[in-house]
């Protein structure tokens, strides 16, 4: 298994504290998932690199200002949530999965590592009534139904180098499903970024909500 510090290869400018609150989620995340399967029992050992780096491949293609609201849609254990969290620790993530088992896991892991700018609720992406700059997620469904779930929970504008609006990781080929939407979107590989095996397919796909 793969430790926290493949992280410090692609993010060289970690604190201490955030190399403490990467490096307890191995052991949080193997403990929880004995009791509440919120990752594949056969994946949990490649942590690092399928699951918390593969949700900071989204901070390779924005880094979220001091005070940006973040969204996390069907965030299961956390991910990609709370590694975002870890390294903006200025942005307020808000996290959201209609299984409550699954927040409690969110609850109890960013509790234990002292992450406190995440917020999480057992609660549907089209109950909230709050506004976010983006919101995030890992493939939960075909965009153009995520589109119309989050679509009125971004507020128009931006202070970022993108204009606010959703990005979501996705695997495969993605053309097809985003032409549906028939709107404008940008996809990011990453293998642009990282050289593991696993982000052969992976990408960041970015829909600009205006």
């Amino acid at each position: 298994m793969k430790d926290a510090s493949i992280l410090y290869t692609y993010f060289p400018s970690l604190s201490e504290k955030q190399k403490n609150q990467f490096e307890q989620l191995g052991s949080l995340y193997r403990e929880w998932n004995e009791k509440i399967n919120v990752i594949s029992r056969k994946d949990i050992d490649n942590l690092y690199v399928n699951h918390v780096l593969h949700s900071l491949g989204i901070a390779k293609v924005m880094a979220f200002n001091v005070g940006a609201k973040v969204m996390d849609v069907g965030t299961g254990g956390g991910l990609p949530g709370i590694p975002l969290a870890i390294l903006f620790p200025e942005t307020e993530f808000y996290l959201v999965d209609s299984i409550g088992k699954k927040i409690t896991v969110v609850q109890e892991i960013t509790g234990a590592i002292g992450l406190h700018n995440v917020k999480a609720e057992q609660v549907r992406a089209e109950q909230v009534k709050v506004k976010f700059d983006f919101v995030v997620s890992r493939a939960v469904t075909r965009m153009k139904e995520f589109y119309g779930w989050v679509r009125n929970r971004i507020r128009p504008g931006s202070a970022h180098s993108l204009d606010n609006g959703i990005l979501y990781l996705k695997g495969g080929d993605v053309d097809e499903e985003l032409d549906e939407l028939k709107m404008p979107y940008s996809v990011y590989d990453l293998t642009d970024f990282f050289k593991e095996d696993f982000f052969e397919t992976k990408k960041v796909v970015y829909l600009p909500i205006h």
